[in-house]
Parts: C-alpha cells; structure tokens; sequence
C-alpha cells in the first residue's frame, strides 16, 4: 500500500541515558495511525534475560519487526554470552544481509548496563556521543534535551524522565506514558 491509501504508523520516543554507572532507557506509549492516537499505553521498552543475562531493549518502529528483531537479538545473545557488542554486531549484519530481515522497519536501543548501542536496519551498530541515545518520532527533541541536561546534578533516571516530558510536549506522536527500565553497570 502506498503512503496515500494508508497513512502509516507513527508514535515512539525512546531515550537511553548512561551515568554515574547506571543505564535508564525510558520510552512513551503512543501509538498513532495518521492523525489519530489508537492507543497510548503501549510497553516499547523491555527487560530480556537471555542466559540469565540482565538486557534492556527500546524500540522505534513497526511493533510486529521489533519483535521480530527482539527473538533474533535474545538468541544471538545467548550465542554470545556477556557480549553485547558482539551480538548487536552479528544481528545487524544479519538485519543489512536476510532478505526477510531487511524488510523489518524498527530501530533498537539496547544496553547492559555498561554499554549502550542504538542498532539499525543499515548495518549500523552505534555507541552514543554524550552518553545519551535516542530513537523514534520525538527522538531528535530527547536527545537534545537529555545532553543539555548530563552536565547538571541530576541522576540518569531523572534526566531520561524530563528528556520524554519535553519530547512528549513537542512531538505530536508522543506521549507522557511511560515505560523506564534501569540497570546498573
């Protein structure tokens, strides 16, 4: 279907801010259809504990694709024991090269509590300037917001929390429903 006939999905904000030794990714629960909000509760940002292994994932994108990217991640990191890197890597070779995978449309911010990566359908398995990640609609507006807040006294959890409310109070396609996971490096 074409733009015209079908409006598209919109409706994520997802931010990751790394401090002090923690990792907080914090993202909204709207999800849009055209101009109309279809639902506001939705969970975008979720604990995954492959191996025993403590992940926290964020995603942008179709829900059904970052699902899809979700099971593949799990099984490369219980491929891969306690190497976050590695298995963001060898998922996104495989997103740029399956032609099934290549069809996904999602972005994924993903973090151990030591390391944070932002992973795209391009190949590109990205670790963050300034410590802070953000993906989705009102991505752009948290991440200029949670960098002009790292140099203050607040905790990561506190500046991912005032990133998505000013996000949430520019980006039409989000709201001020929040998911925010933590974990500690």
């Amino acid at each position: 279907m074409s733009e015209d006939t079908f409006p598209g999905w919109h409706g994520t904000t997802i931010v990751g801010v790394k401090k002090d030794g923690r990792v907080v990714v914090a993202g909204d629960g709207q999800v849009s259809l055209g101009p109309t909000v279809i639902k506001g509760t939705a969970r975008k940002v979720r604990r995954l504990s492959p191996g025993g292994s403590d992940i926290v994932a964020g995603f942008a994108g179709s829900t059904a694709d970052a699902f899809a990217l979700l099971e593949r991640l799990e099984t490369k990191l219980e491929a891969t024991p306690g190497q976050l890197q590695r298995a963001c890597v060898e998922l996104a070779k495989d997103w740029r090269t399956d032609k099934y995978l290549q069809k996904l449309e999602a972005m994924l911010i993903v973090t151990d509590g030591a390391e944070l990566y932002v992973v795209t359908g391009a190949g590109d398995v990205l670790e963050p300037e300034d410590n802070v990640a953000a993906i989705g609609s009102g991505g752009n507006y948290a991440l200029a917001a949670a960098r002009a807040m790292m140099d203050t006294d607040r905790d990561a959890e506190a500046i991912a929390r005032r990133a998505m409310e000013i996000a949430a109070s520019i980006c039409v396609y989000t709201n001020g429903n929040l998911t925010v996971e933590t974990l500690d490096a």
